[in-house]
């Protein structure tokens, strides 16, 4: 009986210790604690139905206790993290702080290289963004994913390929360091499937950013850049700004300058947790698939931090709208100007505003005070919206505007009238006397900016069109040449399907064919096709070599050509292979000089298919031995696998040597057509809008990179295809890809 009422009693204490505990932490802890990477608004702004309880306006009061409490976790968080503000005060790292506006730059971006040209063209690629939003600070040039994974090198290889190789990267740099932009490189820490670097990752990545004189790494797929590669940098005696793409660990805040922001938007803004921790740190607020720019850009100015201006997205041109542009110019202009006062120990978000959902941050500075201004309401705020307290000889300027306000004293306090346009912006200042020759700049030059409305310009989404490059035909001939298979003319089904990561069904992504209004994902037409000849075999080393021999061709963008040869000639054995790290202006010099031209996609999977239907040129069963994974019925097991349809794939981290082009019968398509799958990717059709040029390759290859999603993905089914975003010659060359030819035929 006494046990059995001691366990009662134990059980009544540890259910009052489970009723107290949330009080308990509540009065340790905050209330408003943050959510990932964004701290809630004060409860009082969230507009509530009745059926919620109604709507309370809040006061000076709720607010106060708000901002206490914010104020408390950030003091007890710092704490618990150990916080060394260090890294913030170093020379080397402080542009970060004023790094507003920074694009992920894809390399293949035709303002930025010119393929015809063949030089880089930093100028005309910054000018276009003066020209439509205002400029950037610093820029991330990614030259990796998507393509990385067509073969073996890794992350550094693939950046190493680009025009000019380490000389040419070095002066790039350059060229943005001397209009006073910031580079930065990705990091893949998940590229563990191509190439060993040879080093560690931190030692790489450190000497190599050195090497060209790059600013910073961004963190791909990272929550937090790991202390040791700082270290590395700093071992070198070339310290780098270091941006997770995911927020850090709240420790890792101290060497992680510089973070992206990725923000589930809301009306009443949120304060981003890393900049509230530390206001001298940097976020580029991040939101690439956005169409209206909106939400990022006023979460932005709100938390007096940038925007990741990303508009080439994996070659899928998802541009800023004229208003968005222009929206861009004016916050970034007035944010460049006051960026002292937004790293602000003493900022104070939701500082109270007059009128529902017109949001402001206080920024002290001595005696000065900056408060930037976001109007989400869809409709203009016009008349008393601020209330500050009175001094005497204080001046109010709105910048954003470019005039000087005339505040009205009410008892202890200043009333200041302004108007705030919809979805639009505002900035107020609060000086003693004259404003510095810097703000006198700022307002003469936002004051003609600000005439015209946001409203006026337009907010219409477009995206780019694409055009096929053409191919000019070939003289007709009457008989089969030599090693070609004739393919008669008929009406085609053609359909297929991009196989992109990312990007969904949206418009834009993938190709847009010429009976097309738009780029799309999935493609279904009927096409006419003429009879053709074409390659039995992908181009052989044996026959690319008859080509130089007679041709003496030699690219004049060289690196990379056939850069597994020695001296002039291919390695003893590969005769049959599949010749390969030439790039599609090297198979169009072939071509030509052949007589010949590269297939039209539709003429490749017309040859591959027929008009059956089937899912591989051999027919609808998976090869086995290949293990496409390409969710068909598996073909019949071979003791030899020789007898496979196609070759086996290679899964190690050094890419082999491609298999002869006669090493599988068994996958000849309808037309005796070979090694169309599995073993090279091939060459067909070129797209380009006025930003990205792009290939379509069809067959997949032999090598499949292990540990990742985020490699290039095959297409071996006939319904299939690849798209491989173009730069350069030295850079599209590949040791997966390859080409055959086409004749027509009379």
């Amino acid at each position: 009986m006494k046990a059995t009422i001691q366990s009662i009693q134990r059980g009544a204490v540890l259910l009052l210790l489970a009723f107290m505990a949330p009080a308990l932490v509540c009065a340790q802890d905050t209330h408003y604690g943050p959510t990932g990477q964004q701290i809630p608004p004060p409860a009082c702004l969230i507009l509530r139905g009745a059926w919620e309880g109604g709507y309370v306006p809040c006061t000076a009061q709720t607010h106060q206790q708000w901002l206490t409490d914010i104020t408390h976790w950030r003091t007890e968080r710092r704490i618990r993290i150990g916080y060394d503000p260090a890294r913030y005060e170093m020379p080397a790292l402080k542009w970060a702080q004023s790094s507003f506006m920074q694009p992920q730059m894809m390399v293949h971006d035709r303002y930025f290289y010119d393929p015809v040209a063949g030089k880089y063209t930093v100028d005309r690629y910054l000018d276009d963004l003066e020209k439509r939003y205002g400029g950037i600070e610093a820029v991330l040039i990614w030259a990796t994913y998507p393509n990385m994974g067509i073969d073996d090198r890794n992350q550094h290889d693939m950046v190493r390929s680009m025009p000019g190789g380490i000389e040419g990267l070095k002066q790039m740099v350059a060229d943005f360091h001397r209009r006073s932009v910031r580079v930065l490189f990705p990091m893949m820490m998940w590229d563990q499937g191509t190439k060993d670097p040879g080093a560690s990752w931190p030692d790489a990545i450190a000497a190599f950013m050195k090497q060209i004189d790059a600013d910073g790494i961004n963190g791909d797929t990272q929550d937090g850049v790991p202390l040791a590669f700082t270290l590395a940098a700093d071992k070198l005696n070339h310290p780098l700004v270091f941006e997770p793409e995911g927020g850090p660990h709240d420790e890792a805040l101290a060497w992680n300058v510089l973070t992206w922001g990725q923000y589930k938007f809301q009306f009443v803004p949120t304060v981003d947790k890393y900049r509230w921790l530390e206001p001298r740190h940097q976020v580029n607020i991040q939101g690439r698939w956005n169409r209206d720019k909106t939400d990022d850009l006023q979460f932005a100015f709100f938390n007096g931090e940038g925007w990741e201006s990303w508009e080439n997205v994996w070659g899928i041109w998802n541009g800023v709208t004229p208003r968005d542009g222009e929206a861009t110019r004016r916050i970034a202009t007035i944010e460049r100007a006051v960026a002292p006062f937004l790293t602000s120990q003493e900022w104070e978000p939701f500082y109270p505003m007059n009128m529902y959902g017109v949001f402001t941050s206080r920024w002290p500075l001595g005696d000065r005070t900056v408060w930037t201004i976001a109007n989400r309401n869809e409709y203009d705020v016009i008349g008393r919206q601020m209330t500050v307290p009175y001094r005497e000889g204080m001046r109010y300027f709105d910048l954003y505007h470019g005039v000087e306000l005339q505040p009205v004293r009410e008892g202890d306090q200043n009333v200041l009238s302004f108007t705030t346009e919809a979805h639009g912006y505002g900035a107020i200042l609060a000086t003693a006397g004259e404003p510095g020759a810097g703000i006198q700049a700022l307002m003469s030059k936002m004051k003609p900016m600000t005439e015209k409305p946001l409203a006026s310009y337009s907010h219409q989404w477009e995206p780019l069109t694409q055009q096929l490059v053409e191919i000019q035909p070939t003289r007709a001939s009457s008989k089969a040449p030599e090693g070609m298979v004739r393919i008669e003319g008929g009406k085609f089904l053609f359909k297929v399907q991009g196989i992109e990561i990312e990007g969904g069904d949206d418009i834009g992504v993938d190709v847009q064919y010429p009976w097309e209004d738009a780029p799309r994902r999935f493609h279904e037409h009927i096409v006419a096709i003429k009879p053709y000849y074409m390659d039995k075999y992908p181009v052989t080393n044996a026959e690319f070599k008859k080509f130089l021999d007679a041709s003496h061709y030699h690219p004049k963008d060289d690196m990379n050509f056939l850069k597994d040869w020695k001296g002039g000639s291919y390695p003893e054995g590969w005769a049959k292979k599949p010749v390969t790290w030439v790039s599609l202006e090297d198979a169009r010099a072939y071509a030509a000089w052949a007589g010949k031209r590269l297939p039209h996609e539709w003429e490749w999977q017309y040859a591959a298919q027929d008009n059956d239907g089937r899912a591989f040129p051999w027919g609808n069963c998976e090869s086995s031995a290949s293990q496409f994974d390409g969710g068909a019925r598996p073909c019949p097991m071979r003791a030899d696998p020789q007898d496979a349809p196609a070759p086996t794939p290679d899964k190690g981290r050094v890419m082999l040597a491609a298999s002869d082009v006669d090493a599988h019968p068994k996958g000849a398509s309808p037309f005796g057509v070979m090694d169309m799958v599995g073993n090279v990717w091939q060459w067909t059709d070129e797209y380009f809008d006025e930003h990205t040029r792009g290939a379509i390759l069809r067959g997949g290859n032999h090598y499949q990179p292990q540990g990742s999603i985020w490699y290039f993905p095959q297409a071996y089914r006939n319904d299939q295809h690849g798209k491989l975003l173009l730069m350069a010659p030295s850079y599209d060359r590949s040791a997966g890809l390859s080409f055959r030819c086409v004749k027509d035929a009379d």
